[in-house]
C-alpha cells in the first residue's frame, strides 16, 4: 500500500515544540508514530512532501531523519519550506549513509515507481495575494523542477503503463481562489489526475480547492489528516 501525509515538524534536537499551533499539535510526534505503525506494514511505501523537520542543517536534523527512518515502511521524501538542513542530492544520500537510513528516498527532480503508481513532485510555491514579480521567478524554477520529475516519470511510465502519475507538492498548487497557473499548466501538460500538497495547517474547508482544470487536489497536511498517514 502506499501512504502520504506531510509536515511532520519533527523537532528532537531542537526546541519548537507545535502546541504553540494549537492543542491539537500537543504530543504530536507520539501521535505520528503510534499512529504510523498501526497503519503502516514493512513493505509500504510513504510518501512525506516536505516540513519533516526544524532541524537547521545536517547535523540538527539528524535526530528526525533517524526516527523518520524508525518508523515502518519505505519513505519518499520531498522538500517544504522549513527544510533548511536540505542541500544537494549528493550530500542528502551522503548524509542518509552517514545516519544508516536506508528506508529513504530522497524526491528532488526525479521520480519513484510506488506499487501501481508512479511518484513525482518539487515543493512549488505558494501566496494567498497576487504573485509578485519574485514570486514568479521562484515558480518559474519549481514550474521547471515539477516538469523535470514529470518528465522522469514518463520514462518509468514506459515500462510501468498501468501506473497512475500521482504529484506531491508542499505548497498548495491552488487555495482561497488563487491558482499557481505554471504549476498548474504543468500538472495539466502531463495529464496529472491527482496531486497532494501539504502546507496549511487549520484551513477552513472553503479556502481549499478541491480541483484544478482535471486535477484533483488533496490536502495532507499532518494535523489535517489527524497525524496518520493517508492510503492514496
Amino acid at each position: 500500500m502506499v501512504f502520504a501525509i506531510a509536515d511532520l515538524h519533527l523537532s528532537l534536537s531542537s526546541d519548537k515544540p507545535m502546541d504553540v499551533f494549537g492543542m491539537k499539535w500537543e504530543n504530536h510526534t507520539r501521535k505520528i508514530y503510534q499512529n504510523w505503525q498501526s497503519a503502516v506494514s514493512s513493505g509500504d511505501t510513504v510518501i512525506i512532501p516536505g516540513d519533516i523537520s526544524w532541524g537547521m542543517n545536517f547535523n540538527s536534523a539528524k535526530e528526525d531523519l533517524k526516527f523518520v527512518e524508525s518508523l515502518n515502511g519505505n519513505k519518499i521524501i520531498g522538500k517544504g519550506n522549513h527544510d533548511y538542513w536540505w542541500q544537494t542530492m549528493k550530500k542528502l544520500n551522503a548524509f542518509l549513509d552517514e545516519i544508516g537510513a536506508f528506508s529513504i528516498k530522497f524526491l528532488f527532480n526525479n521520480a519513484y515507481v510506488a506499487e501501481n503508481y508512479i511518484v513525482c513532485g518539487t515543493r512549488g510555491w505558494f501566496t494567498d495575494e497576487k504573485y509578485t514579480p519574485e514570486d514568479e521567478k521562484i515558480v518559474k524554477r519549481e514550474a521547471g523542477r515539477l516538469e523535470l520529475s514529470l518528465s522522469e516519470a514518463l520514462k518509468l511510465k514506459e515500462a510501468h503503463p498501468e501506473n497512475e502519475i500521482i504529484a506531491f507538492l508542499h505548497y498548495p498548487p491552488a487555495y482561497s481562489g488563487v491558482v499557481c497557473e505554471p504549476i498548474a499548466e504543468v500538472l495539466n501538460k502531463y495529464g496529472v489526475k491527482r496531486c497532494f500538497y501539504g502546507h496549511i495547517h487549520s484551513a477552513p474547508p472553503e479556502n481549499q480547492m478541491s480541483n484544478i482544470g482535471e486535477t484533483r487536489l488533496y490536502c495532507i497536511s499532518a494535523d489535517y489528516v489527524n497525524f496518520r498517514p493517508m492510503r492514496i
